[in-house]
């Protein structure tokens, strides 16, 4: 089902816009959300930029005339990170912006995403029903217009905030921009500090030619991994597409999962913030709440959407929030994400610890855990029958079902998006967590 302005519905999730160039979302799409959007916030003035996706300059250009037609004036900062966006919204008092990026997603895909004056993300399907009401976006009287702005210095000035350089150390480290726009940002950052960084894939390049922008797929890590070993760096961290997330890897060339990338920077930032929650959703280890605790924190647990982790932190007066997926939001950041900022502040801490990355990370992740994805239509049969069959466990329902066991637990819910259930189980050794998944797969295998 489309809107009656011919929109396709399936593009607008629930904190994005997103599908496949040009079936899905083309440059007449881009035009016509450019217009929703500027009505929806009521603005007269927003801040744009895009990725380096090959579609991203049309979308781009399409979005900008969208929003002149509504009469705003449309500062364009072109080929940056999200977080650029988010950090000229917040910093310079803009009525929101929008980023054309697809994220991590494949090559063929692209997207828009919206913020509005608090840097808070605008659901895209609040963006569809607001174009769903109408029949047709009436021009302004008086068109808009657009200036290119450059706010990079003032954007490393801001991350830079976030750490003592003087701490510093004159690290070793290599860098994976995996042909998206963290090369925009990198080598300007590096220049104002002591380390030595071995580029890896900065040339921007849609195609993405180097691996997948999404570096949680092991294929996209493999570089990075092999870089670190044989430049004996002390770490190495890979960015996505539009680098809003940062994927941590010890010296031994080994991958730290984003939730437990998520400790580091909590046991960082709480030294400086004792008592503030830290946000992290029901699919995160068991070791979260349990450090944060011991560090002198509040964990702030939600259901899972980057959205949810970021409006803890407003909610909770929080400070830290992060997935596994390794995006990472910062109270001082506007509550926003920020792969950059979590950079820095893991140099400073490698720099002030006596131990290797391998060392401190060893220290947090206790557990042994699994994720598994199957695809039903029917869902909650499965749901229900897990439910009534580990009744003994300690359960919540805060997003799909959660059973809690001194030594393990499980969490099932389905995709927001697709006809999956996404399982996840941990425990204390290895041999528990393969018995357990046995167990639990037989109630999904069933009933395919």
């Amino acid at each position: 089902m489309n809107s009656p302005l011919n929109l396709p519905k399936k593009i607008f999730r629930s904190y994005d816009i997103r599908g496949i160039y040009p079936t899905d979302i083309k440059q007449e799409v881009a035009f016509v959300i450019g217009q929703a959007f500027a009505q929806l916030i009521q603005a007269k003035k927003v801040v744009v930029g895009r990725d380096a996706r090959l579609s991203s300059p049309e979308l781009h250009q399409a979005l900008i005339e969208g929003l002149i037609n509504q009469g705003v004036e449309v500062h364009d900062l072109g080929l940056v990170p999200s977080e650029l966006i988010y950090f000229a919204v917040g910093k310079y008092g803009y009525d929101g912006g929008a980023m054309i990026t697809a994220s991590h997603n494949s090559k063929e895909y692209n997207g828009i995403r919206f913020v509005n004056n608090k840097v808070e993300m605008l659901p895209g399907k609040v963006v569809y029903e607001f174009i769903a009401s109408k029949k047709a976006f009436s021009p302004a009287e008086t068109p808009g217009r657009v200036e290119s702005k450059n706010y990079l210095t003032g954007y490393i000035q801001h991350v830079l905030s976030f750490i003592d350089i003087n701490q510093v150390k004159p690290l070793k480290i290599v860098i994976d921009a995996g042909n998206g726009v963290a090369s925009t940002v990198i080598p300007e950052l590096a220049k104002r500090l002591p380390i030595k960084i071995y580029p890896l894939f900065f040339e921007l390049d849609g195609n993405f030619p180097s691996h997948s922008p999404n570096p949680v797929l092991p294929e996209a890590r493999l570089a990075c991994s092999q870089s670190v070993l044989e430049k004996k760096a002390d770490f190495g961290i890979l960015f996505d597409g539009d680098a809003d997330r940062a994927m941590l890897m010890t010296e031994k060339g080994e991958w730290i999962r984003g939730d437990i990338g998520l400790l580091l920077l909590a046991k960082q930032l709480l030294k400086k913030n004792p008592g503030k929650g830290i946000s992290y959703n029901v699919v995160c280890s068991r070791a979260i709440p349990e450090k944060i605790i011991e560090w002198g924190g509040r964990p702030l647990r939600t259901p899972v959407g980057f959205v949810n982790v970021s409006g803890a932190l407003r909610k909770y007066d929080g400070v830290l929030g992060g997935e596994t997926s390794a995006h990472y939001c910062f109270r001082d950041n506007y509550y926003a994400d920020s792969g950059m900022i979590a950079f820095v502040i893991i140099v400073q801490m490698l720099s002030e610890e006596n131990q290797t990355m391998s060392q401190l990370v060893a220290d947090l992740n206790p557990y042994h855990r699994i994720e598994e994805y199957f695809t039903i239509d029917d869902q909650q049969p499965i749901i229900q029958a897990l439910n009534q069959d580990y009744a003994d466990g300690k359960k919540d329902t805060l997003d799909g079902l959660t059973v809690e066991y001194d030594d393990w637990w499980f969490n099932v819910r389905p995709s927001n998006t697709e006809p999956l259930l996404r399982l996840t189980v941990e425990a204390k050794s290895e041999t528990l967590l393969r018995d357990k998944l046995h167990q639990l797969k037989k109630y999904f295998i069933t009933k395919r």
